[in-house]
């Protein structure tokens, strides 16, 4: 399995990679993951994580294409390279870019290819403004339409990128498996009372967990909150996940828009500490702006037991409808009326809760999520 990103690292991709794992750990395979050479060993029987070389130059990288992860992908698959001439294996499975290269390591030795799709990564250039150039989407774009016409079987995450695949009318295995997998099968509660702790006892919460990259819609949240809470003094943003210096940067705008006792920030937690979380919460907030892949976390939230709120996106409303959630447009005054609508008539989110609850078994369990990925393979073998 080629990772091209730190596994184990509390955000989306990394997020969807453990399951993955944990599933063919589960159907009996032995699995060498190839991944980068930082993040958290988080195993199962079965599972052999070996990391890509550094060269000690490389102490993290962030979400999205960056220079950095241009070395440290040409690291893997020298280091793929080297596996591949010690031993034999059946199945290369390569998540997002790594199928670039592993399309032509499955050929040169006679393997499968299992291409796991999280995103159309000419799409996604569009949410890192850096690389979001002609050039660079022309690149992209025709190395995805190669590894498709090429690969023994894909794995889609979404119902749009499960179109897209169907749209090259491919005679091999496709899959659409939406990441319904339960964290809680691999990460046990930590039982933190979190109310206790940042002393929110009297307070409205509305909860955020995720990273805090642009798309995320963090600054309309934000702005939108302004209003809410000069309509209820109780509303307090409870802000879980971000890097150091993204937290900083809202900090400083929550003090700019006058509400800075209002919000607590608590950077990355442990996968563990997110239902203490939830638990403490009043409704949870999705925010997304741009993009249209599901939030991994959204399959999660469904099952919680707590109001959804989310902007009315397709990368919401692939998985959510008005049933389920409170979907409000994706502006300051969509969400900002959206929290005080949930706030002030809590009848209205324990009937979304209720029908999450239901949508959630039916359709998005951990155990149909098990059931995908064994179809797939059984498949292919």
């Amino acid at each position: 399995m080629l990772t091209p990103q730190p596994y184990f690292r509390a955000r989306g991709t990394p997020f969807s990679v453990l399951h993955r794992v944990r599933a063919l750990c589960d159907m009996g395979h032995q699995v060498d993951m190839l991944t980068y050479p930082f993040g958290e060993d988080v195993g199962f029987d079965g599972l052999r994580i070996i990391r890509s070389g550094n060269w000690g130059l490389i102490k993290d990288v962030k979400i999205g294409p960056s220079i950095q992860k241009i070395f440290l992908d040409i690291s893997l698959f020298f280091t793929a390279r080297k596996l591949l001439k010690q031993q034999k294996y059946d199945i290369i499975h390569s998540h997002e870019e790594a199928a670039f290269f592993a399309m032509h390591l499955a050929k040169k030795y006679n393997m499968k290819h299992v291409y796991d799709m999280h995103s159309s990564l000419p799409q996604q250039l569009a949410n890192f403004n850096s690389f979001n150039l002609g050039f660079f989407k022309n690149i992209f774009e025709y190395f995805e339409n190669k590894v498709l016409t090429s690969c023994d079987a894909t794995i889609t995450i979404c119902p749009e990128l499960a179109e897209l695949v169907e749209s090259f009318k491919l005679n091999t295995p496709h899959e659409l498996i939406e990441n319904t997998a339960d964290d809680s099968k691999v990460f046990s509660d930590s039982n933190i009372n979190v109310r206790e702790k940042y002393a929110l006892q009297n307070k409205k919460i509305i909860l955020y967990t995720g990273t805090f990259e642009a798309y995320q819609g963090i600054d309309i949240l934000f702005h939108a909150f302004k209003e809410t809470h000069s309509k209820n003094p109780q509303a307090y943003l409870l802000m879980v996940g971000g890097r150091e210096e993204q937290v900083e940067k809202y900090k400083q705008l929550s003090k700019t828009l006058g509400f800075n006792n209002s919000v607590m920030f608590t950077g990355t937690v442990h996968p563990s500490e997110i239902p203490s979380y939830i638990e403490a919460a009043d409704m949870i907030a999705s925010p997304r702006c741009t993009g249209t892949n599901t939030p991994l976390k959204i399959y999660g939230y469904l099952r919680t037991g707590k109001p959804i709120l989310a902007t009315d996106m397709l990368t919401h409303t692939q998985v959510l409808n008005s049933e389920v959630a409170l979907l409000v447009p994706p502006n300051e005054s969509g969400i900002g009326e959206g929290m005080n609508e949930l706030i002030m008539n809590p009848a209205l989110g324990e009937a979304k809760v209720e029908a999450a609850k239901k949508l959630a078994i039916e359709k998005y369990s951990d155990a149909i999520y098990m059931h995908k990925v064994k179809k797939l393979y059984d498949a292919i073998n």
